[in-house]
């Protein structure tokens, strides 16, 4: 399974492309991190670490995770 990584420099974003289902909840909550348009799509920077950690936790699919 392809995992890619993206860090804030605290924390970092796991993301399985396999287990994505597109809900669409990341790109709502937090539109600066995550943009499906852009590459890289997921732009851990432009968040709290608290924020990333919530909004992960919200994913529906388990494709999103977080590596401490």
């Amino acid at each position: 399974m392809d995992t890619k990584e993206y860090s804030n420099g605290e924390i970092t974003i796991l993301w399985k492309a396999e287990k994505c289902i597109h809900s669409g909840i990341c790109v709502k909550t937090l539109p600066k991190v995550y943009n499906p348009k852009e590459r890289p799509w997921i732009k851990p920077e432009n968040a709290t670490t608290a924020a990333l950690i919530d909004q992960v936790s919200k994913c529906p699919s388990g494709a999103l995770s977080i590596k401490k």
